[in-house]
């Protein structure tokens, strides 16, 4: 009994651990090309890329969001691969959504409605991530 219980689990952990890590490289591939945009786009670029409220925001400030995103795909893959503390990818997939959650009402309040689906796709992955890596494919410390 005890070893049907472990291979039904098994099977179930290792799809988990491929769902994460396709949930992590998805989301990272998207702030990628939101991290280029922010760190190495004038403003008018930017607003022509779709990102308008840069034209109103600091230059340094996107920059400054740009970077925190960079930190946060670093976060979200390199702790995990490596092994060397692994709940840094959670703490990175929870500074993702926390970026999300800052810019959903950001977004309404400047009736930027379009961008939402975008957010709240970048959010659910995050909190997947997070959910995951906490709770079904936990990934365990190098030794």
């Amino acid at each position: 009994m005890t070893l049907a219980n472990e291979t039904s689990t098994t099977p179930s952990s290792t799809k988990w651990n491929i769902g994460l890590w396709v949930a992590a490289v998805v989301l990272s591939l998207l702030y990628a090309m939101s991290v280029y945009m922010k760190l190495f786009l004038s403003h008018t670029e930017m607003v022509e890329m779709g990102i308008a409220w840069a034209e109103n925001a600091p230059l340094g400030f996107v920059r400054f969001i740009g970077a925190m995103e960079l930190l946060g795909i670093i976060g979200l893959i390199l702790p995990a691969a490596t092994r060397i503390m692994p709940k840094l990818t959670i703490y990175a997939a929870v500074g993702l959504a926390a970026i999300q959650v800052l810019a959903i009402p950001f977004h309404m309040y400047r009736g930027e409605f379009m961008a939402l689906p975008f957010n709240l796709i970048y959010l659910g992955l995050a909190v997947l991530i997070i959910w995951g890596r906490s709770r079904k494919a936990v990934i365990v410390p190098r030794a």
